[in-house]
């Protein structure tokens, strides 16, 4: 016996596989913006985030007045990076999560340009302290020319100190912060190295042939000392280096890229 199709039960079964085709789809679309939620919630609600930061600061102030007792054979300054650093883009970071999109730089210099980051907890409270000292500071970012002078009013905004142009080094056409470290050590003797990425102390962590683990390993001695480094759950070279080289990746590609690369037990 043939059965009269039911329209409504028709019109439901065709969105039921209409949604079973494009969920598969739709969750993968998100799980790059899910992957960031927890870094972007850890930075901005949790206590350890904060504590982390005051760790660092509190670290470089130490290593700061361990160095200054000797005198050095050209005047000191300090080399320090400056998002997620001294300010805090956690809300760029943020906006992405909530219109579940991936990094976009007009996204990003619609932020910038706002000159409205907050200061990372610590950051503040040392610069000025190394001020009061008589070193001079060097922002060196790879932030880009365009975002120099709302960089400069945010900064000012708080009394960051020496926040002029010859203090901000900002990337022209390399992302590799090397040849600027090099001009600002034909002056100064660098007494510290402040980041959140371990490009903004050495080329050699992130160089191609070498292991990036190995390479922390045999400079441990330097972290904490030298190189006073920052928490950045959000971004950085290490994300980087999960993915293939000079190969263009959608954000979807990549967020399964980072699910391949999870360790289990």
């Amino acid at each position: 016996m043939l059965y009269p199709i039911n329209k409504n039960r028709r019109g439901k079964a065709l969105w039921l596989g209409f949604l079973l085709f494009i969920l598969p789809f739709s969750g993968i679309c998100q799980e790059y913006t899910k992957d960031l939620t927890n870094a972007v919630l850890w930075q901005q609600r949790s206590g350890e985030y904060r504590a982390l930061c005051f760790q660092a600061y509190n670290a470089a102030r130490f290593s700061l007045n361990e160095k200054i007792r000797s005198p050095g054979e050209k005047p000191r300054c300090i080399v320090v990076d400056i998002d997620e650093t001294l300010l805090d883009n956690s809300p760029q970071s943020g906006q992405s999560v909530l219109k579940k999109i991936g990094f976009d730089l007009a996204e990003w210099k619609r932020w910038t340009n706002l000159a409205k980051a907050d200061t990372v907890p610590g950051a503040l409270s040392f610069l000025k302290y190394v001020a009061e000292k008589n070193i001079e500071v060097f922002y060196i970012s790879n932030r880009d020319q365009s975002e120099l002078n709302a960089t400069i009013e945010n900064l000012n905004r708080y009394g960051f100190p020496n926040v002029d142009r010859p203090h901000l080094l900002f990337r022209e056409d390399t992302s590799n912060k090397q040849q600027r470290r090099d001009f600002v050590s034909d002056r100064y003797e660098i007494t510290l190295l402040i980041g959140d990425n371990l490009s903004d102390f050495s080329t050699i962590f992130y160089q191609e042939g070498k292991e990036t683990d190995s390479e922390v390993d045999r400079h441990a001695s330097l972290f904490g000392v030298n190189y006073i480094i920052l928490p950045n759950p959000m971004y950085g070279d290490w994300e980087q280096a999960l993915y293939p080289k000079k190969k263009q990746l959608t954000e979807e590609e990549k967020a399964i890229i980072r699910l391949e690369k999870i360790k289990g037990y």
